[in-house]
């Protein structure tokens, strides 16, 4: 099969959030995100001086998400820099705001906490690529504890005040909960086209370009289990941003070679994996300035 073009990245992340002025509050307050455009329904917010990377709409009185239920497991914002990621690390501490954990993943150094929602987030910086360790098209990954001091003492050292999220932070990945393995390595490797990058029991982690990746997918709670109903918190849709026109028909001819429904948009396509998670394709040119609606 033919892989995705390698400058294919994660863009925009649309979630369904149960009270817009608490989650505006968190995101801007203790994350550190900027509101580039608010609307009735939508706000949509960004790193300083980035495109936009986070899209919240209300439905009020949205009810939480089983943890076993399909779905988002987390998404990913990349800072540029080991001192970037002290910085935050020593915000949260300031506010006081719980981590859900953290981890040295060898290709990168990773925190995690959750929204009021309970939409789960990670905070990370890569490794340079030059450390990542590759065999047989698969690249080293684990879990290992988390160098927490180093890490404060490079946030300790930078002397700028805590104005957000550095510039040059972007979506780094997606995870995603599922309810089969297999069917999951079908539609995001046989048709939209990423490689396998990782597999361990219970999770498969693709991506475009060489990245240890773009898109992790896991049925550590989720095997077998529902969809989240329309009444919950969650994932609306992600995109993912392909660098040209001709690579987006490339794409859009595999889904339809696999039989999967693709709605043409007037910025590209939408189509749904096998979970009912809705994923918008598009150029990198195609800027999501107003709200995309995920159906």
């Amino acid at each position: 099969m033919t892989s995705l073009h390698p400058e294919t990245h994660i863009g925009l992340v649309a979630l369904t959030v149960a009270n817009r002025e608490r989650s505006v509050a968190f995101y801007q307050d203790v994350l550190g995100f900027t509101v580039v455009e608010s609307g009735k329904a939508d706000v949509i917010l960004a790193a300083e001086a980035t495109a936009p990377l986070l899209q919240l709409t209300e439905l009020a009185g949205a009810r939480p998400r089983p943890s076993s239920t399909t779905g988002l497991y987390h998404f990913a914002l990349l800072v540029p820099s080991r001192a970037d990621l002290g910085r935050s690390l020593l915000h949260l501490a300031e506010l006081h705001y719980p981590l859900d954990g953290y981890a040295d993943h060898l290709v990168s150094e990773s925190l995690y906490l959750s929204d009021p929602d309970g939409n789960g987030i990670e905070i990370y910086r890569d490794r340079p690529r030059s450390q990542w360790h590759w065999a047989n098209g698969r690249v080293a990954m684990a879990t290992d504890p988390l160098d927490i001091e180093g890490i404060l003492s490079e946030g300790e050292g930078d002397p700028r005040p805590w104005k957000g999220l550095p510039p040059g932070t972007h979506m780094g990945h997606i995870h995603l909960q599922v309810g089969d393995l297999r069917q999951a390595e079908e539609f995001y490797h046989g048709a939209i086209g990423f490689d396998v990058t990782a597999q361990f029991p219970g999770a498969l982690f693709v991506s475009a370009g060489g990245y240890h990746h773009h898109v992790g997918i896991n049925t550590w709670q989720s095997r077998g289990g529902p969809q989240p109903t329309a009444d919950m918190v969650g994932l609306r849709f992600f995109r993912i941003a392909v660098p040209t026109e001709e690579e987006l028909t490339r794409v859009t001819t595999r889904l339809e070679a696999a039989g999967l429904p693709v709605e043409r948009q007037e910025r590209g396509i939408a189509v749904r994996d096998p979970w009912n998670n809705a994923i918008w394709l598009s150029t990198h040119a195609a800027l999501p300035l107003t709200p995309l609606k995920s159906g």
